[in-house]
């Protein structure tokens, strides 16, 4: 490949990390630097390319590149401060308002009778004060039972100026959705009854997006007339539209542990089955030049427009970026590398959205793609088959392969597990998402109606084999939990990995063996420390009660939730499997006499005893009781709504922390810490705050 035709790629590294540097970086007051570092850097380099033979600049190639990739940097930097609105002196937290104008920035989402979309505030009002504003507001509305307003993209309202901010995960590993809607330049929210929409006489946004969303919701209803059951017509909706619609979480957690979780969003391959069919269709219009130009505009319009009306995710972007430059390449006669097509089109998203380098999709996308330009024809030409379709069975194997491979340290990263039928399940479906694909479009393009039956039943089929795979025995390895550093030496280690093997150098193997040495330090000492490990977590929940008592690898939780139950799964499973922990009971509060060998937990009339850690539990049992024996405990556990008074509990027992669960009601908990206010350091209520650990390795328990 010559280097010229690598320009892209060369670039796009120090671009990013200016985009990285500007976004971790804390320095406020950088625009100005940068934009001198940028002009300066461009200034040289025009300078040294007019006066390239007499200055003999082909001496100093080195000092062009390094101003090249100065100038990149900062522009990437730059981008990247341009999308810091929070960072604006006119983003609407600025400003004291009572009101604020607003407008639909995507399209509203229904779930759990609430709508949820983003809001773009553009002024803010205190009196007959006006102010311009920036900044997007994450906005949650109440569905009211007398029915709520149509809510469309570009709709303008007036709002009351109430918002929080994000609130953090409040316990260990629980999703970070304020890092997440940070990516998304979203910082705050605001819960609103429909009352408190006002709606204006204006219409804001694109007219192409708003033509698109409107156009996409027509075709989803057609979808819902003709599709009877609500799973298939969720998943076609999703596969064929980009439409996100509610997937039953058995189907998601199926197509999630056979590593077929691509195939329910709009990405590569979705748009590049359109742009075969097109070229199909168009064929004959390659007679003539007029012709044959007049078909590359036309399939490069409906390429963008389908990406458009799909809600344009950045795996469609980055395919009809691809596409785009492949087919114009094409039709000039040019050559050009995957590998420059590839870094052209992440330079283009990035340059429109700098944050898209944090967003998991791109990033898989991505990294997919490269597996299969850099890796897959090494891989294909391992075996050789004469027979033709065994041949293409091996070629959508290596594909597979390639892809799962460039991907795998960032999928184990982000989802934490591994599919290990991962081949079988691809080769499962990938026909029948062909098919559906072909019959999707025809449904709605040609009006085929006739074809709904067999639509509906092959997504069922597909649906009902993939759980199929997802219940065999070790379909996915779980509870994988890889740290930054982790991920960057397994990044690392493949790299040089396939360097070694594909340069045939012994080198890059040798250095693939020292990262591996210090990579399984790394997991060598997480696991010790996790069979060294003696801890209890108090769980933050708003109306349930969850506390764990971890003993190694072992944990009893008391707990009213199960582990198949969705709040389990969301808030106290992750912070399991980020300790390692194999093996879990559940036991409810009303256990009176339990004791678990090999777990260091029993119970016994109201109290729990946990290594030296002692509890009393205390719920409406004690109303009106009193306690003697002055017993010693290091917590007391307050459970369902008790009448007992703190200030009593401290003249009959000892103890040194108040813990009130989620199950107490809220003039309970005020009680409470009114009866608690001298020693209100000791009280942790376990709801909207974040969870406590206790780590009994440096613990001291109290003395008599």
């Amino acid at each position: 490949m010559k280097q010229s035709s690598n320009v892209f790629v060369r670039i796009l590294v120090p671009f990013c990390a200016g985009i990285w540097v500007l976004r971790v970086a804390h320095f406020t007051k950088l625009n100005l630097l940068l934009y001198i570092s940028a002009l300066s850097s461009l200034f040289l380099i025009f300078i040294f390319n007019y006066l390239y033979t007499s200055l003999k600049v082909y001496h100093h190639k080195q000092n062009i590149a390094i101003l090249l990739y100065l100038f990149f940097f900062s522009i990437g930097g730059l981008s990247s401060l341009s999308h810091q609105e929070l960072k604006y002196s006119n983003h609407f937290s600025r400003y004291k308002a009572e009101y604020f104008k607003i407008y639909i920035a995507d399209e509203p989402q229904e779930k759990g009778g609430i709508i949820r979309f983003k809001a773009r505030v553009t002024c803010a009002y205190e009196g007959i004060k006006k102010t311009r504003t920036a900044g997007l507001l994450m906005i949650a509305l109440r569905l009211e039972s007398s029915g709520s307003p149509v809510l469309n993209y570009g709709d303008v309202y007036l709002i009351p100026a109430r918002y929080t901010s994000i609130p953090s995960p409040l316990n260990p590993g629980e999703f970070d959705s304020p890092e997440w809607l940070a990516n998304q330049s979203i910082y705050h929210q605001a819960y609103l009854s429909s009352e408190e929409l006002i709606p204006l006489k204006e219409q804001h946004g694109l007219p192409l997006i708003r033509f698109a969303i409107a156009l996409r919701k027509l075709q989803v209803e057609r979808y819902r007339k003709l599709i009877r059951d609500d799973d298939a017509f969720a998943l076609a909706a999703t596969l064929i539209l980009g439409y996100r619609a509610a997937l039953d979480t058995e189907i998601l957690s199926a197509y999630s542990q056979t590593g077929t979780i691509h195939a329910l969003s709009v990405s590569g391959m979705h748009v590049g089955i359109i742009y075969l069919i097109l070229e199909a269709a168009l064929s004959w219009m390659n007679r003539r030049t007029v012709l044959k130009w007049t078909k590359v505009i036309l399939i490069l319009t409906l390429i963008w427009f389908y990406t458009l009306l799909t809600g344009y995710p950045a795996s469609a972007l980055r395919s009809a970026i691809m596409l785009t430059m492949l087919i114009l390449s094409k039709s000039l006669h040019r050559n050009t590398s995957s590998n420059h097509i590839l870094a052209f089109s992440a330079f283009c998203l990035l340059r429109y959205d700098p944050f898209l380098l944090w967003d998991v999709g791109f990033q898989l996308s991505y990294m997919a793609v490269l597996g299969l330009v850099d890796l897959q024809p090494g891989i294909r030409r391992l075996l050789s088959f004469k027979s033709y379709w065994v041949q293409k069975g091996w070629e959508m194997i290596s594909l597979s392969i390639a892809a799962q491979i460039f991907t795998f340290p960032f999928s184990i990263y982000y989802f934490h597990q591994f599919p290990v039928y991962f081949l079988l399940s691809n080769l499962f479906i990938a026909l029948p998402v062909i098919a559906l694909m072909y019959a999707g479009l025809a449904i709605l393009i040609f009006h085929l109606y006739w074809l709904a039956v067999p639509f509906e039943w092959l997504i069922t089929f597909m649906n009902s084999g993939l759980a199929r795979i997802a219940r065999l025995p070790y379909s996915t390895v779980q509870q994988i939990w890889l740290t930054k550093p982790e991920l960057c030496l397994l990044c690392m280690l493949m790299i040089a990995i396939l360097t070694g093997l594909q340069n045939k150098k012994k080198l890059y193997l040798f250095a693939a063996l020292f990262i591996l040495m210090l990579l399984q330090g790394l997991l060598a000492q997480e696991k010790i420390t996790a069979q060294r490990q003696k801890k209890i977590i108090l769980f933050s929940l708003n109306r349930n009660y969850a506390v764990a008592f971890i003993l190694a690898e072992k944990a009893v939780l008391v707990t009213d939730l199960r582990p198949n139950n969705q709040a389990f799964k969301f808030h106290i499973q992750p912070a399991l499997d980020q300790l390692r922990i194999s093996s879990v009971i559940c036991i409810p509060w009303n256990t009176r006499r339990k004791e678990r060998e090999g777990y260091g937990l029993v119970i016994r009339d109201h109290q729990i005893r946990f290594r030296q850690f002692s509890i009393l539990m205390v719920d409406s049992f004690f109303d009106h009781r009193r306690i003697r024996n002055r017993s010693l405990f290091d917590a007391i556990w307050i459970h369902g709504n008790p009448r007992v008074k703190v200030s009593e509990l401290r003249k009959d027992i000892r103890f040194q922390k108040i813990w009130i669960d989620g199950t107490n009601y809220s003039d309970i908990v005020n009680k409470i810490q009114t009866d608690t206010l001298y020693f209100k350091s000791s009280t942790i209520v376990l709801k909207k705050i974040t969870a406590s650990l206790i780590n009994l390795n440096q613990y001291k328990p109290i003395q008599n």
